[in-house]
């Protein structure tokens, strides 16, 4: 049997209207720079801090980035809903926890074009954390996650949902 490769995945396509145009194996997509796809998941904990992990080397976007939530591209064929399950458990070992739906989410720029779904969710860990995928992660304050964006690299379709969730305060 052959090893998994997660560039062959089919992935949903999509037209910037978040219509479904087809599916295509990860590679192409990320090559033809393709609207496609993916559900974020904001795992907060009962103080309200929110759950960053770092995203390992490998990753095929934003490598060593910081990201505010868990999530990943939605394949061919699979809803929103059932990625972001399927994510959250994958990544960070959560299978028990109740999702809610937040909004809809467009994120384009030079690396990534992407229709997000955005879910929250309550979870206290511990969790177990995907080596392929998370290098490290802890629970932060909304601040303290805007502080470590002004010093290390933090996602910016993350960036863009965690202003549109909970604006600064001026």
């Amino acid at each position: 049997m052959a090893a998994y490769n997660p560039a062959e995945e089919l992935v949903q396509v999509v037209d910037r209207d978040n219509r479904e145009t087809g599916a295509v194996p990860r590679r192409v997509m990320r090559q033809q720079r393709l609207v496609h796809r993916a559900s974020y998941i904001l795992v907060f904990n009962r103080a309200g801090e929110l759950f960053v992990q770092k995203r390992t080397m490998t990753k095929d976007v934003y490598p060593g980035y910081w990201d505010v939530a868990a999530g990943g591209v939605v394949l061919a064929g699979e809803s929103y809903e059932a990625a972001a399950a399927r994510e959250l458990a994958e990544e960070l070992g959560v299978r028990d926890a109740r999702l809610r739906h937040l909004f809809d989410h467009y994120h384009e720029d030079r690396d990534n074009r992407v229709w997000g779904r955005v879910f929250t969710c309550e979870h206290e860990g511990p969790f177990t954390l995907q080596a392929e995928e998370v290098e490290e992660g802890r629970f932060m304050g909304l601040d303290a996650v805007r502080t470590l964006s002004r010093s290390q690299p933090v996602t910016p379709d993350g960036l863009e949902i965690l202003e549109r969730m909970a604006p600064p305060a001026e």
